[in-house]
């Protein structure tokens, strides 16, 4: 009988990629998907550092897994694998097993490769635990590995499996820019890029198990310098252009980007290549000069206003969505109002948005004139309206527009099928069940502030490359 594992996944693509593969080295020793920590044998906590408090939650988190393993035991049903992961377990691996000493395993995000020698330390104590053994208990006892080791976990992890028409794949990791506020460069290393031909393979086999769309993965995404296989070194608009060349990918999209890595090359891609979507999430974090030198961007609000007009003189279709941070310390109205300058200027059709709060041993915790939390809120509420109003636009003048979308789900009424647009917007249309999986040509008929409504025009595969904006 197999295994149960449970993963519960905090944060970004990049964590949602991790965890599909942690249960793929899992898989070969006997663990199955459960679709709840209440059915399962091991529970992983997949971690994000981003957020507010994230440490925190994480604990209150284990507390309940610590109850339901006590649950487990009194109904008989053995032991419950507890193990965190990612970048709060990185940062914080030895706070959490002094915490939560019932924790079994802790390991950062280079060392998934290493999970399944991790799993058999834990099981044979849990084991010796059951068997009555005290020395396999109690706190300090839980497998730890937070280690940047040398080499590439890439390289021994099982290829991936494919879960419908879109996958992504990651392409890149780490981060070497050190914005101030920001903990990745030291929960997820120094930038590394995966070579050519790994990727190339990675995708290629993908596709062959039906992908059509694949979504490339990378803290600095463009940041991305792998070598081929003659040594050459090769940015992302290189490697976009190779994968272009896979019979049966349609869709190309990239995340999360850095404006300092925008090269004429990645433009390009985006002029030529069809299958790059129209669509392309470019973090700003402020409008501001000052901020941005104190966020330590690397880059001006000017040289932020040139990169996109270059991305949008590529091609008419192009849209963006961005990345904000409101009351960064010492942020001014003045610094503020530069930033509602720029959104009204460049147009986002999507957006993230959030009040600064200190990262511990990051700079920014550390500066002064820390802004009071009303004149966030106050901020955050503002910026966030605008940014609603120019989605809603977005949305509304896409009606009378026609669109390829990917109809990759099953839609909430009977015989409705939901896929996303190329600018990721959900669209929901009546379409055969036999059409699902498919890239279909609609006419948009209604929008919503999330979501369009559509209707069937035709099959669209291989993609239209005379799509445009729809504002």
């Amino acid at each position: 009988m197999k295994k149960q594992l449970y993963i519960k996944t905090y944060g970004c693509q990049m964590n949602v990629y991790d965890s599909g593969r942690m249960a793929d080295v899992l898989a070969p020793i006997g663990y199955a998907p459960a679709q709840a920590p209440d059915s399962a044998d091991m529970v992983i906590l997949n971690t994000c550092h981003i957020r507010e408090k994230a440490s925190e939650k994480v604990f209150s988190e284990l507390g309940r897994l610590r109850l339901l393993r006590e649950e487990r035991k009194a109904e008989g049903k053995g032991d419950l694998l507890i193990a965190v992961a990612g970048c709060v377990a990185q940062a914080e691996g030895e706070e959490i097993l002094a915490r939560a000493p019932y924790v079994d395993i802790v390991l950062g995000p280079q060392a998934y490769h290493k999970l399944p020698e991790m799993v058999a330390q834990a099981e044979r104590a849990a084991a010796a635990r059951a068997n009555g053994d005290d020395t396999a208990a109690g706190p300090g006892r839980g497998v730890l590995n937070t280690d940047f080791p040398e080499e590439a976990k890439f390289d021994f992890l099982p290829a991936p499996r494919a879960e419908g028409p879109s996958a992504f794949l990651s392409i890149q990791e780490g981060c070497d820019k050190f914005c101030t506020f920001c903990v990745v460069p030291y929960t997820r290393g120094a930038e590394y890029s995966r070579p050519v031909d790994a990727v190339v393979a990675e995708a290629r086999g993908l596709v062959e198990a039906g992908v059509r769309e694949i979504t490339l993965l990378g803290q600095n995404v463009n940041a991305y310098h792998g070598l081929d296989a003659t040594g050459t070194e090769m940015g992302l608009g290189d490697l976009c252009r190779a994968l272009a060349e896979i019979p049966g990918l349609s869709r190309i999209r990239y995340t999360t980007s850095h404006p300092r890595d925008v090269d004429d090359a990645l433009i390009a891609a985006h002029r030529d290549l069809p299958q790059m979507m129209p669509f392309i999430h470019l973090p700003v974090q402020s409008g501001s000069d000052r901020i941005l030198r104190a966020m330590n961007r690397g880059h001006t609000r000017d040289r932020y206003r040139e990169i996109v007009a270059g991305l949008k003189g590529s091609r008419d279709d192009l849209a963006l969505s961005s990345d904000f941070i409101v009351g960064f310390p010492g942020e001014t109205d003045k610094d503020f109002r530069d930033t509602m300058a720029l959104v009204e200027e460049t147009g986002f059709i999507q957006a993230y948005s959030f009040k600064y709060s200190p990262r511990p041993g990051t700079p920014a915790s550390a500066m002064p004139n820390q802004v009071p939390e009303d004149e966030k809120d106050a901020r955050l509420k503002e910026l966030q309206a605008l940014l609603q109003r120019q989605q809603i636009a977005f949305n509304q003048d896409c009606v009378g527009r026609e669109m390829d979308v990917l109809l990759d789900r099953v839609g909430k009424h009977p015989g409705q099928l939901l896929g996303r647009s190329p600018y990721m917007q959900p669209v929901h249309v009546t379409a055969p069940a036999e059409m699902r999986n498919t890239i279909a040509r609609l006419r948009i008929v209604s929008a919503g502030p999330n979501s369009l409504g559509g209707e069937l025009v035709a099959a669209a595969d291989p993609p239209h490359s005379s799509e445009r904006a729809c504002a």
